[in-house]
């Protein structure tokens, strides 16, 4: 109950990445609130079952601290990038700063670690029989974007105050559009699953996921997203590789010819789905691809720049969440305009140049833990491991345009792939149910 609720709150508050936005508080103050009714109520958290994300989720919790520490001034002058900050009409030659160029935003960034800590707790802390509803949990919350989101798109002007969102826009109360799509395309992952893996129960629910899985497409395409296209196609397709078991279990008393007729068909409707759609001109996402100017793309334009100084701060970097103010003391005149370029827009490039070399040994370190675990993953039986392993493929293709994983709902279905992920030895054969007992159980 307390993972049901915190993910809600998360989908109503948790949408955008942006440290003064007002959900921040309430999401923040969710999640202390979460851990601190756990330690008192609930059961241990069973952290050897997730040791990937903890000890990922540790280090960056450590990093943040090591930018904290105060340096003493003739070591903190010696860092790359630093000599433009020692002018002594400026800043006291004797001062003692810490590694960080920004302490606030590092410390904001420290504080943000707290929503994936929590939902770590909660969902090792679970039943064994309670694990299959985690996914149910994380579509029901995609469901209620979706929601929103085809409310935006018949005109509905819904703006969450909680997020940074844009009037107009058809983004499920998440304030980056890129973000919302992802989190439908997470969606698309896991509707089939859920459609197909529930036995006797899968009769009423994969008409459902069918539905779910057109719905999404739609909400995509009128999401706006560029990236929201590639990602949807690739979920699609994974998605129905996660669930062709359960489909051939379902359709085993059926004829041959029923699988493949019915893969026809699906692909037939959502063919038809974005003709009209196009036809209709509300296929946002399309648009916005066909019209994309790479030269007037702030991406592209701002990667030299965003290079440059990954070179001059190198290998300690300027402090995580320092990415904005480190960027207007380098920006060229040419970048220059009304608005301001929050991030990267390149997570692996912004991880680089905020947090230096220990930063890029975390972040190898975490892909190579993923493309280990995904090995074993897809060549098992177990369906949430290649769940897991599909939902983080996602998100980091996401990462490369992007910044999805410093929005606190991406963060907590991040810390649960992880947790799937990490669970690639075990047989769950039935949407994590265990076919052995757990420690402590009797055969």
């Amino acid at each position: 109950m307390l993972l049901a609720a915190l993910f809600v709150i998360l989908w109503l508050a948790g949408g955008a990445s942006r440290e003064d936005v007002t959900g921040q508080i309430i999401v923040r103050a969710a999640s202390w609130s979460a851990i601190l009714v756990a330690v008192l109520f609930a059961r241990r958290p069973r952290i050897e079952e997730a040791k990937g994300a903890t000890l990922f989720l540790v280090a960056a919790i450590l990093l943040c601290v090591a930018q904290l520490i105060p340096l003493p001034p003739g070591v903190w002058r010696a860092l790359p990038g630093r000599a433009a900050f020692t002018d002594p009409l400026v800043s006291p030659p004797d001062l003692w700063r810490p590694l960080s160029l920004v302490p606030g935003a590092t410390v904001n960034a420290l504080f943000s670690l707290v929503t994936p800590l929590a939902v770590l707790v909660l969902a090792t802390g679970i039943r064994e029989d309670q694990k299959r509803l985690i996914p149910f949990v994380v579509l029901t919350v995609i469901g209620l974007a979706l929601l929103v989101g085809l409310l935006q798109f018949t005109g509905a002007q819904l703006v969450n105050p909680l997020v940074n969102g844009t009037p107009g826009v058809v983004d499920g109360m998440i304030a980056n559009r890129n973000h919302f799509a992802l989190l439908l395309a997470i969606g698309l992952l896991t509707a089939p699953m859920w459609g197909v893996e529930a036995g006797s129960a899968s009769r009423v629910r994969a008409p459902i996921a069918l539905g779910l899985v057109l719905l999404l497409v739609l909400t995509i395409l009128a999401s706006g997203s560029r990236a929201g296209i590639v990602l949807g196609g690739i979920a699609l397709v994974l998605g129905l590789i996660i669930a062709r078991r359960g489909v051939k279990s379902a359709l085993r008393r059926y004829p041959r010819w029923a699988l493949p007729a019915i893969g026809i068909g699906i692909v037939t409707l959502i063919a038809i789905l974005v003709f009209v759609i196009v036809a209709a001109d509300r296929a946002v996402s399309i648009k916005r691809l066909v019209e994309m100017d790479t030269g007037e793309d702030m991406r592209s334009r701002g990667l030299p720049t965003v290079l440059a100084i990954i070179r001059t701060y190198f290998p300690f970097g300027t402090g995580l969440g320092s990415f904005d103010p480190v960027f207007r003391i380098h920006e060229p005149f040419a970048l220059l305009k009304p608005t301001y370029f929050n991030h990267a827009h390149n997570d692996f490039l912004e991880i680089v140049l905020t947090a230096g070399l220990p930063g890029l040994l975390l972040l190898v370190a975490a892909v190579g833990w993923w493309l280990w675990r995904s090995i074993g993953a897809w060549r098992a039986d177990a369906v949430l491991p290649k769940l897991g392993s599909a939902t983080l493929l996602l998100i980091l293709l996401a990462s490369i345009v992007d910044y999805p994983a410093r929005t606190p709902v991406i963060m907590a279905t991040t810390i649960i792939a992880a947790i799937w992920l990490g669970n690639a030895g075990r047989r769950d054969n039935r949407m994590g149910k265990a076919a052995l007992p757990s420690k402590g159980r009797n055969l």
